[in-house]
């Protein structure tokens, strides 16, 4: 389910985003050793990836170790490890690995204490903002000649590698300033997941307009099995891109992202508020109690469980919830967002985590060689064959040149979404400058998807809120 800042300049706002951390600081592993943090657990692993011979003749003269830290999701941590064994092969830059699920609590301290890690693998997107921070308080290295660099290893240079598009979306070039300052990683197309097996037993077609998932809504309650769930607020951010791609097209995402005067009195955006809205009377109940990152499993096993037909997701769920119970006769199903009418665009987002240098990383040159490294053919092919805690396949599918006609299974039929009709979209919402704002888009968005749920928050207020906060959005982009 990444990635994109004077720490101490920032005080106040990172302790808020840490709120909850642990009180100790990150003890840094020796040189020469890969060391994974799992459930706020370090443990240390002598690097295998070379022979003792190997590291004295390949590693710098300088003995320079770089300190990686990754977030630990359903692709497990063992791929993490691996990768930076076959990058101290390849280079002879030995890595200090740090992984944990909950890795914004883990480096944290370290970070306010002037201890960065050279490269940082988290998402935007996560509760605690810690990229967006690290973003928006333009504390993050710029890495546009990465593209221009050799993958190590490989004859090819890295920009030869990555798919179209990844490298030219704000996900990527926060600033708008034609630089990129975050590394696309592990891309994910992301859609309405259902039980295919469960249409199929009913006779239900999957709908391709909103007035036909309405129509479904209503067959669905009768059965008492409601049309929609999501994990987290944090999913909406996918869902609510696609949407303004189906409604308005690219112009209007483009001007919604940037958060243009009066964009969202116009009859897109009010479309696009009548659809949430709508959706959350459709939703299951339960939900918001659940939409929370210790017990977003419970939502998407309403979906396995027959007592919600709709989630949006992405194609890690299927690594996530691997060894979970589920109905009789269930097969993964994904759809992309219908259509606002008969014939219009559908769209899937599509999501990728991110990867980036903070900006008082210590060996930034060495922390570009790991980037680069991780398009190359022997990243990919570790990463793909990612197995997660359970023992289940969990790959993590870069976004390089024809990495899907090597996918077998669900995957295959994930990945062939835009093959069928559907459109991508990407982007996301332009960087302001949230000391002043005060809140982050998410809070702003998609975490009043609760209230809309439960009833506590009329769409007129949510709509009132977007237009407040959206004009100091505007006033304080980040340039």
């Amino acid at each position: 389910m990444k990635k994109i800042l004077s720490i101490v300049l920032a005080g106040t706002l990172m302790l808020s985003a840490l709120a909850g951390c642990s009180g100790g600081g990150e003890t840094k592993p020796a040189s020469g050793t890969t060391a994974a943090t799992t459930a706020g657990e370090q443990k240390e692993e002598t690097t295998a990836a070379t022979t003792a011979s190997q590291e004295e003749s390949q590693a710098p003269a300088d003995g320079t170790a770089i300190t990686v830290a990754a977030i630990e999701t359903a692709y497990g941590s063992d791929v993490w490890k691996q990768v930076c064994e076959a990058f101290t092969a390849q280079t002879g830059i030995q890595v200090d690995l740090i992984t944990d699920k909950n890795l914004e609590d883990v480096i944290g301290p370290s970070m306010q204490a002037g201890d960065y890690p050279d490269v940082i693998h988290l998402a935007t997107g996560r509760e605690k903002a810690l990229t967006e921070t690290f973003i928006k308080d333009q504390n993050i290295v710029d890495i546009t000649d990465v593209l221009s660099m050799t993958v190590p290893g490989e004859e090819k240079k890295v920009s030869d590698k990555i798919a179209g598009g990844f490298t030219e979306t704000s996900l990527t070039n926060p600033y708008g300033d034609g630089k990129t300052y975050l590394a696309p990683m592990f891309y994910s197309p992301c859609g309405l997941f259902y039980n295919a097996g469960l249409f199929e037993e009913k006779g239900w077609t999957v709908p391709t307009t909103w007035d036909e998932m309405w129509e479904l809504g209503e067959k669905a309650k009768a059965e008492n099995i409601s049309l929609f769930t999501y994990p987290t607020t944090g999913y909406f951010d996918a869902f609510f891109y696609a949407l303004m791609y189906s409604v308005g097209g690219a112009d209007f995402f483009d001007q919604a992202t940037t958060y243009a005067e009066g964009i969202w009195d116009t009859p897109e955006a009010k479309t696009c508020f009548d659809i949430v809205a709508k959706l959350a009377t459709y939703t299951e109940p339960t939900t918001p109690a659940q939409a929370n990152d210790d017990e977003f499993t419970k939502n998407q096993q309403l979906v396995l469980d027959n007592k919600a037909l709709f989630m949006p997701n992405g194609t890690w769920i299927v690594g996530e919830m691997a060894n979970a119970p589920r109905a009789e006769g269930f097969k993964w199903g994904m759809t992309a967002l219908p259509a606002v009418t008969a014939g219009g665009d559908r769209y899937s987002y599509t999501w990728f985590e991110q990867a980036w240098i903070p900006g008082g990383a210590e060996h930034q040159a060495e922390a570009k060689q790991f980037i680069a490294f991780l398009y190359s053919d022997k990243a990919c092919e570790i990463f793909a064959s990612a197995i997660n805690e359970k023992g289940e396949p969990s790959p993590a599918i870069q976004p390089v040149l024809n990495i899907a006609e090597k996918l077998d299974g669900d995957n295959q039929m994930f990945y062939a979404i835009y093959d069928n009709g559907a459109k991508a979209a990407m982007g996301n919402f332009a960087a302001f400058d949230s000391g002043i704002v005060g809140q982050s888009n998410r809070e702003v968005w998609f975490d009043p998807v609760n209230s809309l749920v439960g009833g506590t928050m009329t769409e007129q207020e949510w709509i009132d809120g977007i237009k407040t906060a959206s004009d100091l959005m505007r006033e304080n982009l980040i340039k």
